[in-house]
């Protein structure tokens, strides 16, 4: 019995019997299917890399892997893709509790990609149009909605409903904006690089390779790039005057901020001086480009008996968690080892360490 040969053909759109007849055929390709494999872990050994250009900006390196995968294997092979990455990168990196609905945003981001990459002529606008969904029908909307789901999965209705209610949010519509032009150039270069090799390579069957920007595309990428960059400023902007600086903090920057908050309440309070005192750092306000900090700080006072128990239930519960801790930390400490008897505001310059107003009010 005669070999069917594979066929090779490209589809300007997906709407077409034959576009999925052969996505669908890929599943039966061995080649396909060890290429699927490839793209799954350099996927998911991307996904801790990343570009930093600002606080929560950076360019996710996974996302080269995800498009140049969903462009060879398409949409059918993307779906299980996506969910294999997803799952084996929470074991590998895990960030929370998991929650099933958010690969969700995994299939929906390689589905784009694959419905304007695969068997297609690869050119920059379908790059852009790729790009472009995932910011928004992704980014913006889909995830919305998934955390709305996570709130009432985990018992808070209030949360959902401001998170449906707020699905236009300027910070995410901000960021986003501001970074669809710098990812869409980023990869336009990069598949450009690649489509010459999976070419060769058999794996995608464009022989004309255009991945040159017109003036036309190189005028509208300028201006969303301006538009991109005002974006990132207004998103800044917008985030550190309703965000706490400490939302930011690593573990040993939170401790240092603690400890310094201790230090400046024993030295200008007399209140406890025979207790052990323990600042947390409630909220840290600072503009951008401004230099004066706006602190809100939780005075507590070590309650002894407490913390015995906790340190002769708990080999590695110490003086270092509790230092440790954030805003709600203390709440959720089992033992209830710091009582909270005061609340402090302090403002400080950060260039010159000067403290310009200090006021402490005692708990209710």
């Amino acid at each position: 019995m005669a070999k069917t040969e594979k066929s090779t053909a490209l589809y300007k759109t997906p709407f077409s019997s034959s576009y999925w007849r052969d996505a669908a055929a890929e599943m039966k390709s061995t080649k396909m299917l060890v290429m699927t494999a490839l793209m799954i872990a350099l996927r998911v050994a991307l996904k801790p890399l990343a570009i930093p250009l600002g606080p929560q900006l950076s360019i996710q390196t996974a996302m080269l892997a995800t498009a140049l995968g969903a462009m060879i294997f398409g949409p059918v092979l993307a779906i299980p893709a996506a969910i294999i990455s997803d799952t084996i990168g929470f074991m590998i990196y895990p960030t929370g509790d998991y929650f099933l609905p958010f690969v969700l945003t995994e299939i929906a981001s390689t589905m784009f990609y694959a419905i304007f990459l695969y068997r297609a002529k690869v050119s920059p606008i379908r790059v852009m149009l790729s790009r472009f969904c995932i910011c928004f029908f992704v980014n913006v909307v889909l995830q919305q909605f998934i955390y709305a789901w996570w709130y009432v999965y985990i018992g808070n209705p209030e949360e959902a409903k401001e998170s449906i209610l707020g699905i236009m949010t300027l910070t995410r519509i901000f960021k986003n904006l501001a970074m669809f032009p710098i990812e869409s150039v980023v990869l336009t270069l990069f598949l450009r690089f690649l489509l010459p090799v999976t070419r060769r390579a058999g794996l995608t069957y464009c022989a004309d390779v255009d991945m040159k920007f017109t003036k036309r595309q190189i005028a509208a990428l300028v201006c969303l790039m301006v538009i991109g960059i005002g974006s990132a400023v207004g998103y800044l902007g917008y985030r550190y005057s309703n965000t706490s600086r400490s939302a930011d903090y690593s573990d040993e920057e939170r401790v240092t901020a603690n400890k310094g908050m201790a230090q400046l309440v024993m030295e200008r309070t007399d209140d406890w001086d025979d207790e052990t005192v323990i600042c947390i750092v409630d909220s840290a306000y600072r503009g951008l480009f401004q230099s004066e900090t706006d602190y809100t700080v939780a005075v507590y006072v070590l309650d002894e008996e407490a913390f015995a128990v906790g340190q002769a239930a708990d080999a590695d519960y110490g003086m270092a968690t509790l230092w440790g801790y954030s805003k709600s930390g203390p709440k959720k400490d089992q033992y209830q080892s710091l009582v909270k008897v005061a609340s402090a505001s302090v403002v400080k310059n950060e260039k010159t360490g000067e403290i310009l107003a200090f006021e402490v009010t005692p708990a209710e």
